[in-house]
């Protein structure tokens, strides 16, 4: 896709606190000025190449550069500072898969939350919950795309209904 093809506005949404970049891409790409379903198409449309659709992977192996922050914060309209606190420090684990949930935190503010990726977090501290990967009716795990733009599993549970399903955390 030609850089002249996509038609996007050099402006994005408010990042929400602790929010992860997987969900602000997801989030970012569904809004309906933006319109782009792929991450590889808006990547390779401001030069990046696969740089997001890692990032919504949570690979940052490598980790990304600061050209890389730079350009997609500067298409977009996003300040670095804002980005960068959406990544892991070079330093912290991440769980790649599958998606991990605290539904109470969820309920109240229906976004991912980076720290629930971290490999050295098992649950929520705020509600004392453990944290779920996949759904307590169908058992698929969760995936990013339908956190954003679902709020609900594909099997047609809502997320609302799953936090009695989560066990005491200590």
């Amino acid at each position: 896709m030609e850089n002249e093809e996509l038609d996007l506005p050099r402006w994005c949404p408010e990042p929400y606190e602790g929010e992860s970049i997987a969900n602000y891409l997801v989030r970012f790409r569904s809004q309906e000025a933006v319109n782009i379903s792929a991450p590889s198409s808006f990547s390779q449309a401001i030069g990046l190449g696969i740089a997001l659709t890692r990032w919504e992977k949570f690979r940052f192996n490598p980790f990304p550069s600061d050209e890389e922050i730079r350009k997609f914060c500067s298409f977009v309209g996003l300040e670095v500072e804002k980005l960068v606190a959406m990544l892991p420090s070079k330093d912290e684990r991440i769980k790649l898969e599958p998606i991990r949930l605290c539904l109470a935190c969820y309920v109240e503010k229906p976004y991912h939350r980076l720290e629930w990726q971290f490999q050295s977090t098992a649950g929520c501290d705020k509600h004392r919950l453990r944290l779920l990967s996949k759904c307590p009716g169908c058992e698929k795990p969760f995936g990013i795309s339908a956190l954003v733009i679902e709020g609900k599993c594909p099997c047609g549970m809502p997320f609302r209904r799953m936090v009695k399903r989560q066990k005491p955390y200590y």
